[in-house]
């Protein structure tokens, strides 16, 4: 019998809670069960396994990263939009830091196709035509764009930048003007 009240979504949602709360890695079907006060079967008639859950807890993260970011873009182009995006990825992983792991989940080529992921980068190509860039520079560039956000992020996140003049924000802005400069005056092949 199915717990009254509990439904796929309620379960995601508790689990992307739960992984800002202790970690991504943490989650676990066993520590959602706990959270609900039921036992692990009673989630099976939702969720297949603990992978079923992480995966949903990505799809979820990667739809609220792409509907911030289009709602982040409207309306701006250049180094505006290029700002706006790049301030979406560092804010969502500050208050979210659980899901925004997720975010970097691996998926299988199956959900992957069926993610916001292709939202992300067309976002990032959008930017990219404010630059005047054309393949392969564009693929490259979205690439450069991605790794400089997510590394940067991620070692502002693990405390990285804290115990050192200047502030993290100052950084920040200097590697985003940075990167419009690249991309306005991107290297010919």
């Amino acid at each position: 019998m199915v717990r009254v009240g509990l439904t796929t979504e309620r379960l995601v949602q508790a689990g992307a809670e739960l992984a800002d709360e202790v970690g991504f890695d943490q989650v676990t079907a066993s520590a959602l069960a706990r959270r609900f006060d039921v036992k692990v079967a009673s989630l099976y008639s939702h969720l297949r396994n603990s992978q079923d859950l992480k995966t949903r807890i990505a799809l979820l993260a990667l739809e609220e990263l792409a509907d911030r970011g289009a709602t982040a873009l409207a309306g701006r182009a250049g180094k505006d939009a290029l700002t706006a995006l790049a301030n979406v990825y560092r804010d969502y992983a500050v208050e979210h830091p659980g899901r925004y792991a997720a975010a970097q989940l691996r998926l299988t080529p199956e959900a992957a196709a069926a993610s916001a992921g292709g939202r992300h980068a067309q976002m990032t190509r959008a930017i990219l035509r404010g630059y005047d860039l054309t393949e392969p520079d564009q693929t490259h560039a979205v690439r450069l764009l991605g790794s400089v956000f997510h590394g940067y992020v991620s070692l502002e996140l693990g405390g990285g930048f804290s115990h050192s003049a200047p502030d993290s924000q100052e950084t920040w802005t200097r590697i985003l003007d940075a990167l419009d400069t690249l991309l306005r005056n991107w290297p010919a092949q």
